[in-house]
């Protein structure tokens, strides 16, 4: 699933810098854990991410929709790393 993610954000042109690859991998690695234990996020309030602009989460929803079983709050915190690297252009 991690090369699937760079390669996503690659097409994307957004090119994480080698300390938001390794939050990410480590992000991404939590949420394969959580799609084979079942173990759930906390609760987290979708307000926070109102700022988030539409593409970067519709990237984190693509990648969260390839695990098949996580909920949409995946999505909204794995959109906070594409989007600060975005910043880096």
């Amino acid at each position: 699933m991690l090369k699937q993610t760079f390669t996503l954000l690659s097409h994307h042109h957004i090119i994480p810098s080698a300390v938001q690859e390794q939050m990410l991998t480590s992000h991404v690695r939590a949420m394969a854990h959580r799609s084979v234990t079942g173990e759930p996020l906390p609760e987290v309030e979708a307000d926070l991410f109102d700022e988030i602009s539409p593409e970067s989460m519709r990237l984190a929803r693509e990648v969260v929709a390839q695990f098949g079983n996580l909920p949409d709050e995946e999505a909204w915190l794995l959109s906070v790393h594409f989007e600060v690297a975005k910043d880096n252009l």
